[in-house]
């Protein structure tokens, strides 16, 4: 059973209302959208990690350099790490980036 009425008149009817409802809802989702958008571009980037331990590749993925947050020599293989992360892996060996040097930003000397 429809809850449409059956004669054409009042179907015209409904159908002039429902077309003014869509219009009104696409112009209230359009707002929406862009506020959202405006929002969105206003929102500053995430600040950068401080350090960064780089991983080599294979099944253990261990650490093969560690590097500064800002280092322009950086790979996809990046984690970010805290200050005595890196020194730890330092200590242990494993070389620092010769173009940012954190060992020398961190006070750590060879």
């Amino acid at each position: 059973m429809s809850v449409l009425p059956p004669d054409l008149p009042r179907l015209r009817t409904l159908a002039t209302y429902l077309r003014g409802e869509l219009s009104r809802t696409e112009q209230a989702l359009a707002a929406a959208e862009k506020r959202e958008a405006a929002t969105t571009r206003k929102q500053p980037a995430p600040e950068p990690p401080a350090w960064l331990v780089e991983r080599g590749i294979g099944v253990g993925r261990l650490p093969a350099r560690v590097h500064a947050g800002d280092c322009w020599d950086t790979r996809s293989r990046c984690a970010p790490a805290d200050a005595d992360q890196i020194r730890a892996l330092l200590a242990q060996g494993i070389p620092a980036c010769p173009h940012c040097r954190p060992d020398t930003a961190l006070g750590v000397l060879e």
